[in-house]
């Protein structure tokens, strides 16, 4: 698929078209180099299933997640409101995320603010695609045979016990899934979330993201399969760590479906 447009919420108004679904794209899917990529591919899905979509473009701000579990609230709420008032400007209803951390803030902490939105991940979206037959992991990139593991976002995860969308994706794909040893409820963190992204650990033995690391190694995954720009980042991180990274592919759900699908 060469032909991209992703429209924003602006010029769907202005032609007095509203979208199925607003595209809530995130920071690091705005500005993480390697996160656009999961983006655009994001974007081509849902063109392909002809979702009418739109994204906000300059208008997006920052959910405000970093700020509030890095403990300024009063930031965060600063940004959420701004947020809302612009997402109630388009009269904005249902929203995908491609953060497991913007949906969780966007679903369960703006209400108390008065933003209210049906508000779904990425991968629960592919997989009602799959269920009603839109997307059918044909015509692309074949994952027959390859051992793929899945590790789950916190915020994902724990936090919204979004376990089985993911999954099911990946289970179009007639690959050899495997998990690792701390999976689903008993998942380990990949050491970004809590804010923990934009500053340096604290002293340990050992950085979250290389223990991670150690667990892939040992259920000899070929494909680590995200569903989270920062767990995609970290997770690459370690791959590197242990010189892995020819080795493992590091995809988010969104590359493997848009690739299995041809587009």
């Amino acid at each position: 698929m060469t032909d991209l447009h992703i429209p924003t919420m602006a010029e769907l108004t202005a032609k007095g078209e509203i979208p199925d679904i607003l595209f809530w794209v995130g920071c690091m899917g705005s500005y993480d180099e390697r996160a656009q990529r999961i983006t655009k591919d994001i974007c081509k899905i849902l063109q392909h299933v002809g979702l009418k979509y739109a994204i906000l473009g300059e208008e997006e701000s920052c959910t405000g997640d970093p700020a509030k579990r890095a403990g300024n609230e009063f930031l965060f709420q600063m940004q959420a409101m701004a947020n809302i008032q612009v997402l109630d400007g388009y009269q904005i209803k249902k929203i995908v995320t491609a953060c497991p951390h913007c949906f969780n803030t966007i679903k369960n902490e703006y209400p108390a603010l008065g933003g209210h939105y049906e508000t779904i991940h990425h991968t629960q979206l592919i997989q009602e695609l799959i269920d009603s037959g839109k997307l059918k992991a044909e015509g692309g990139e074949s994952f027959k045979g390859k051992r793929i593991t899945y590790h789950d976002p916190c915020y994902l995860g724990r936090a919204n016990g979004v376990y089985e969308a993911p999954r099911k994706a990946l289970e179009t794909l007639d690959a050899d899934l495997i998990e690792m040893r701390r999976c689903k409820s008993n998942g380990l963190c990949c050491g970004a979330g809590g804010a923990q992204m934009f500053k340096e650990p604290e002293k340990g033995k050992k950085d979250i993201n290389v223990e991670r690391a150690e667990e892939i190694l040992e259920s000899k995954a070929e494909v680590v399969a995200a569903s989270c720009p920062f767990c995609m980042t970290m997770l690459r991180d370690g791959v590197k760590h242990f010189d892995k990274e020819k080795e493992i592919d590091v995809l988010d759900i969104a590359e493997i479906t848009a690739r299995a699908n041809g587009l």
